[in-house]
């Protein structure tokens, strides 16, 4: 295999076996999108983390076949911990503690074939599910030599917040312009366009609320489970947003496995 195939070649579910052999060989950083099936809005469909985190990973793993490292996108993580939208239809949740067994799941299987270097990418920011994601590669933090190395592409760290747009800064970005952007720019034809105009800015104060105890949407007053400004999205934005989050991802991956990039473009 070579970093000039289609980026579909690198995806696990589009490999035969024996090209699977072949690229775990090749020492790959794997790309483990992780998000959930919950409300956003009226105007987004379900899987919005799922789409988000996809995108995440793929659009990373085209920066990393360009520059020459082996990379490998695994089937995303569908489902999370979504205590956050509670009450509205179409949320279907994980307990915290099957979310961290799938995940350590995942990865033990993964390094029973060879595959030393495992980055999740995350959509799903709902604190339950990041203090999971965070928790669990905490239990596979070095490569050694029968163990993989798990890491978190992790946007909510102070150094990318302010990378991603104003209201993502704020907090107030449950399928606002910030998600509904992405989603025009990767999926656009699943977006409801026409409700979508129409939705009135909402700030509910998400995060002062979760500060305090705030366990839910309907909670902080989000009856339609969004906040921020969805109106003002657009694909242009989306596509900005994603390219920073795959710069997230590589400098993620850089720093936590600099041996695997040297002599890389």
């Amino acid at each position: 295999m070579s970093g000039a195939q289609p980026l579909a070649r690198h995806r696990l579910v589009d490999l035969t076996w024996p090209e699977a052999r072949e690229l775990f060989a090749a020492d790959p950083i794997c790309l483990l999108p992780t998000g959930a099936t919950e409300p956003h809005g009226p105007h987004l469909p379900l899987d919005v983390d799922v789409v988000i985190s996809s995108a995440q990973a793929e659009a990373a793993a085209r920066r990393l076949v360009a520059a020459g490292v082996p990379a490998l996108v695994l089937p995303p993580l569908s489902y999370g911990v979504t205590f956050f939208t509670e009450g509205f239809e179409g949320r279907v949740s994980l307990r915290p503690g099957t979310l961290w067994s799938m995940i350590d799941d995942i990865v033990k299987s993964l390094e029973e074939q060879g595959v030393r270097r495992i980055c999740m990418t995350n959509a799903h920011l709902e604190p339950e599910q990041v203090k999971v994601l965070r928790g669990v590669v905490l239990d596979h933090g070095a490569i050694t030599k029968n163990k993989a190395h798990l890491i978190l592409a992790d946007q909510l760290r102070r150094r990318w917040t302010s990378t991603l747009g104003a209201e993502f800064a704020t907090g107030e970005c449950h399928a606002g312009d910030y998600e509904t952007s992405i989603v025009l720019a990767t999926d656009p034809d699943r977006v409801r366009t026409d409700v979508m105009a129409a939705l009135p800015g909402r700030e509910v104060g998400l995060v002062a609320g979760i500060q305090s105890g705030v366990k839910s949407f309907r909670e902080l007053g989000a009856d339609q489970a969004y906040c921020g400004e969805p109106a003002a999205a657009s694909a242009e934005k989306g596509r900005e947003i994603l390219e920073q989050l795959a710069e997230i991802t590589v400098v993620t991956c850089r720093e936590a496995w600099p041996e695997r990039f040297q002599g890389s473009v």
